[in-house]
């Protein structure tokens, strides 16, 4: 019944049950609909009000189960209900808890009271559902999902109308309906105001289980930051508005040079000497975009790449989140970002010429070195491309490969793009990294090194004897590890030290390791090679299947390269654009420039002695087909002075036979 229902006629309630458990007349309306609803119930079960009780005996095995299933439920109840006991005066009340299924899983309270209850068979374990033990509070607490009392007779079976039962749902945090706490006492001891108390301490449970849930949550939600934050390839720093350090990770304590835990709750200040743009970021309250600034512990320069976003609620400032990371570690994703790799190895220089094997026997020497390099020979010749293979030979294979065309930076620029520049946090200018930072850990290859200015070739050599380089209007040296290779297609370079245009310090400290890489007229055989590896390449992208005619491959191997193997790479690749697939490459197919050079046209130029002696060799071995004897027959010189002169001239008797011969 409910608390309105006092006082309660009990006399009424009894004639009632009497003539419903009878089967004759019964008008249920006088009765507390929540009773009359469950003695409907009971009815439709087939419940025997005259049984004994109970029905459903006690679980044995699967009492702990459930137990052990709700125990943090049983565990927070647990002082709600010694409390309830205790304001009861601890006498003449049991108060019990359920779990959903309305196993009772826990009891305590009066002796005696205890002792009748479990005679009849109601003890800890018994299952309260009205198949079982008909009408309860407890059944109808969970059945309705609100808070009931059940007054001796409206107990559906006739022996517990000696009791009044209270009970009142208990709901998870998620509104699942997860259990009951009842109070069962003597009927003569039946009292309006225990349905409030047992509901005020439903909702206390309640509320203590939301409460250890979010409790719950929040250390789940703290831990997992935790781990993030440990696992972050960033440092962050957590700061109190007062710039106290309520958090650091380990990658912060590694970029600062700081011990994370000793830093803790200290004062950021106190550990480290903050870089302008920073200090003006905290003192303000304003955040700062992610820049390059170095950080002093003691002494000792910390650079780093750090940001600084503020934490604020409403007007009021919280704190300050600084993400900093090790200055090498920015420059090598910088690398990466960049593309900054070397593609070319040793096994990719096409040639099997004496001049060229002998050059790559010194060029793998020099590989296994650390000195720095200077790279000579003419335009075209594959500078670049030695300058990639030494750095893949050698240990800084793994590190990156930056190239600066030094002639293609006009000239108020080059400064600026070696060195870089060094920020202004008053103005908001951004700092930009030297190309030397970019390298740090590899190998800068300097191309064309004999276009640079002479100021800058003095500024060059201060970073090589200091290992170090100073960015445009920066006051702190930046350490760097890096290689140098030069290169310049001016192989007699010391004549343009002689004449003053060149820097001698810079000369001789770049010439510590010197390549002289030999053009394409004076390789031989290389040619061939070069034209068959060349011809591959472009069909393998131009996705076709091209052969070469011996008569093409005669002209292109006479033809003295002026402009090495990057005009044969133009060449060939513009004549492999006018043949179809499956097609042959012929001498029509190449400049008429090139023809007229090794065929004779119908120019009137003067030609020298030595080109018209290289033509007149090269229409021999094309009328002789590269029979050598035949050759100087016709040219009138011995077979010697005939060898002599193709090597002279980079010729070769191959080149002029057919495939059939050859």
């Amino acid at each position: 019944m409910q608390p309105s229902s006092y006082p309660y006629a009990i006399g009424t309630i009894r004639r009632l049950w009497r003539a419903f458990t009878s089967g004759g007349p019964a008008d249920l309306r006088q009765l507390d609909p929540l009773v009359a609803r469950s003695w409907l119930r009971c009815r439709a079960l087939g419940v025997d009000p005259f049984k004994s009780l109970p029905d459903c005996p006690a679980e044995e095995d699967g009492l702990e189960a459930r137990r052990a299933r709700c125990e943090r439920l049983i565990s927070i109840a647990k002082p709600f209900m010694e409390d309830i006991y205790q304001f009861a005066g601890e006498s003449d009340a049991v108060i019990y808890l359920t779990d959903r299924d309305l196993y009772v899983l826990d009891a305590l309270g009066d002796a005696a009271l205890f002792r009748h209850m479990d005679d009849l068979g109601l003890g800890v374990g018994v299952q309260l559902r009205e198949a079982c033990v008909g009408t309860t509070a407890a059944a109808i607490a969970l059945h309705e999902g609100q808070p009931v009392q059940v007054v001796g007779p409206e107990h559906y079976c006739h022996q517990l109308h000696v009791f009044t039962g209270t009970a009142a749902p208990i709901y998870s945090p998620l509104g699942e309906l997860i259990g009951v706490i009842g109070i069962s006492t003597l009927e003569k001891f039946s009292h309006p105001h225990t349905i409030s108390a047992l509901m005020a301490t439903a909702r206390a449970i309640e509320n203590q289980l939301h409460a250890e849930n979010m409790l719950s949550d929040i250390h789940k939600h703290l831990d997992e930051l935790n781990a993030a934050l440990q696992s972050m390839r960033h440092g962050i720093i957590f700061l109190t508005a007062d710039g106290r350090i309520s958090h650091i990770n380990p990658q912060a304590g590694k970029a600062l040079g700081l011990s994370h835990q000793k830093a803790q709750g200290r004062r950021l200040r106190s550990l480290v000497e903050l870089p302008a743009e920073i200090d003006v970021a905290l003192r303000e309250g304003k955040p700062m975009e992610q820049r390059e600034v170095i950080f002093r512990v003691g002494k000792e320069p910390r650079p780093c790449v750090a940001s600084v976003d503020v934490l604020r609620e409403g007007d009021e400032l919280n704190g300050f989140v600084i993400a900093v990371e090790q200055a090498a570690q920015a420059r090598r994703l910088a690398q990466r970002a960049v593309g900054t790799l070397a593609h070319f190895t040793f096994d990719d220089i096409v040639g099997k010429s004496l001049r060229l094997t002998r050059v790559l026997y010194y060029a793998r020497m020099i590989a296994r070195s650390d000195s720095t390099v200077l790279l000579l020979g003419e335009s075209g010749t594959g500078k670049e491309m030695f300058a990639q293979a030494i750095h893949n030979a050698s240990q800084r294979a793994s590190g990156p490969f930056v190239a600066v065309n030094c002639a293609a930076v006009p000239r108020e620029l080059i400064a600026y793009e070696l060195f870089g520049r060094e920020g202004d946090p008053q103005s908001g200018r951004e700092g930009r990294p030297s190309k030397f930072e970019l390298a740090d850990g590899g190998t800068i290859f300097l191309d064309n090194v004999d276009g640079l200015p002479l100021d800058v070739q003095a500024r060059l050599v201060h970073v090589i004897d200091s290992r170090g380089v100073y960015r445009l209007n920066g006051a702190q040296a930046i350490p760097i590890d890096v290689r140098i290779i030069a290169a310049s297609g001016d192989v007699n370079l010391l004549d343009r030290v002689q004449e003053g245009r060149f820097r001698a310090d810079l000369f001789y400290r770049l010439h510590v390791l010197t390549l002289v890489i030999p053009p394409l007229r004076k390789r031989g055989d290389d040619v061939p090679l070069l034209i068959h590896s060349l011809i591959a390449r472009f069909s393998r992208r131009m996705g076709k299947h091209v052969h070469i005619s011996p008569e093409a491959m005669a002209v292109l191997q006479s033809y003295p390269w002026p402009g090495n193997i990057r005009e044969m790479e133009n060449v060939l690749e513009r004549a492999m654009y006018m043949v179809e697939d499956g097609g042959r490459l012929e001498v029509e197919h190449l400049p008429r420039k090139l023809q007229e050079a090794v065929i004779g046209g119908a120019s009137d130029d003067v030609l020298s002695l030595a080109e018209a002696e290289r033509q007149a060799i090269i229409r021999a071995g094309r009328a002789c087909r590269g029979k050598v004897t035949k050759m100087a027959e016709a040219l009138g010189i011995g077979r010697t002075t005939l060898w002599r002169k193709m090597r002279a001239y980079g010729l070769s008797a191959r080149s002029f036979k057919t495939r059939d011969e050859g």
